[in-house]
């Protein structure tokens, strides 16, 4: 019986994080703490969690496509950005020791937070700020969010509609059909890398997987209705209590 509540959780876990990542992001701060919750380690729960995520993220790019009919010549270059940078976040990841990440990870969580909390200011950036969409500022800015988001994730999508809405100029709709391309992209990457190298929990990855999937579509379709500022304390309070959960442990 334990084991059903544990699994239930896991997978409303997954559909919170994917109803959150198809509008904003950060839905890794919601199925990460919930994982080492359970007791799951550190670097398996990043990687199964990584993995899970990628069929949300894919069904909420299916979802917003047809916002991206203003930027599909660029896009290709954009995605290959955020998948190099993808790579390289997850080479770090199965190279450096597992208390190396377990130290860092706190703090990863709470820059997720700070980003969560901040994403009004950042977004409104985008009414001072006007540059080239395709300057390469933004290609390296989006290449080291790949990075970041191979690595861990958590409020990936919240900065890359932060560089896209401040620096690229996109509208916030589309900015976020963007974003669910992008962090997509990245996460099927390292998922890819993590799936023939990393300590992968396949159960977790398949309950998360159906979660998150059921998730994106119910936040394309329905989550629009419920305030943002619902989900970022949602977000907030449990990155906030992960992250010191970490350091008591």
């Amino acid at each position: 019986m334990a084991h059903f509540w544990m699994w239930l959780l896991i997978g409303i876990a997954g559909v919170g994080a994917g109803a959150i990542n198809s509008m904003v992001g950060s839905g890794t701060l919601i199925t990460f703490p919930t994982l080492i919750a359970f007791g799951i380690p550190p670097i398996t729960a990043n990687v199964s969690n990584n993995l899970g995520l990628v069929p949300g993220a894919l069904a909420a790019f299916k979802a917003t496509r047809h916002e991206l009919l203003g930027v599909k010549s660029r896009l290709p270059q954009l995605l290959g950005w955020s998948a190099a940078g993808s790579v390289l976040g997850a080479l770090a990841v199965l190279h450096f020791p597992a208390k190396s990440f377990s130290a860092i990870v706190p703090f990863l969580i709470l820059f997720g937070v700070a980003l969560m909390l901040l994403q009004p200011v950042i977004i409104k950036f985008h009414a001072n700020i006007r540059t080239d969409r395709a300057s390469l500022p933004v290609r390296i800015a989006i290449f080291f969010t790949g990075v970041y988001g191979g690595y861990f994730g958590a409020a990936q999508g919240v900065i890359l509609i932060g560089i896209l809405s401040a620096f690229a100029g996109e509208s916030l709709r589309r900015a976020n059909a963007v974003k669910n391309a992008l962090a997509g992209t990245a996460n099927l990457v390292a998922g890819i890398f993590f799936a023939l190298f990393a300590p992968v929990n396949w159960a977790v990855v398949l309950v998360i997987s159906i979660g998150s999937t059921v998730g994106a579509w119910l936040g394309s379709k329905y989550g629009r209705r419920i305030s943002i500022n619902v989900y970022r304390a949602i977000i907030c309070t449990v990155g906030l209590i992960a992250a010191f959960k970490f350091w008591l442990v």
